[in-house]
C-alpha cells in the first residue's frame, strides 16, 4: 500500500497549481486501480484547512467543494483511510526523536509515524520534508 499526502490532494482540487494534472492523474490512477492505497487520516483536515482558507488561496474553496473533493475519493473502493491503532503514540515519538521534528515537523511526523504503523514505505508527497524521515520514500509528482 502507498500513501497520498495533503499537497497532492490540494493541487488535484486546484487548477491553478502547476501540479494539477499530474495529480490528478496519479488519483484518478490510484482510485480506479486495485491496488490498496490510503490517505492518512490527519491529511483529511489539513485538506479542509488548506482548500478553504482565504490567506493560502486566492479565492479559497468553498466548504462545499472542498468537503466534495474528499467524498468523490471516499467512492474508491481501494483506498483506505489511515487511522492511528494501538502503537500510533509510541511510533510516534520515536519518529519525533529520530527525526528531531519541532515546529512545523511534528505535523509531518504524525502522517510519517501513521505511514510506519500501517507498513507504508512509499508516501507521494511533494513535501521535501519527509526525506527526514527514515523508512518513508516521498515520492515527488513529476511535472
Amino acid at each position: 500500500m502507498i500513501a497520498v499526502d495533503t499537497n497532492i490532494l490540494i493541487y488535484a482540487h486546484r487548477r491553478e497549481f502547476a501540479e494539477h494534472e499530474a495529480a490528478r492523474q496519479l488519483l484518478l490512477a490510484l482510485a480506479d486501480g486495485p491496488e490498496l492505497w490510503g490517505i492518512p487520516v490527519f491529511c483529511l483536515g489539513e485538506f479542509l484547512r488548506v482548500a478553504t482558507h482565504p490567506a493560502i488561496l486566492q479565492p479559497p474553496s468553498s466548504l462545499k467543494a472542498a468537503l466534495d473533493a474528499l467524498e468523490a475519493l471516499f467512492e474508491s473502493s481501494s483506498l483506505r483511510v489511515l487511522m492511528p491503532e494501538e502503537q500510533f503514540p509510541r511510533i510516534l515519538l520515536r519518529t519525533v526523536a529520530q527525526a528531531k521534528a519541532i515546529g512545523n515537523l511534528a505535523f509531518d511526523a504524525q502522517i510519517a509515524a501513521l505511514c510506519h504503523e500501517h507498513g507504508i514505505r512509499v508516501l507521494w508527497s511533494n513535501d521535501r520534508d519527509f526525506a527526514l524521515f527514515a523508512g518513508i520514500e516521498a515520492r515527488p509528482l513529476a511535472v
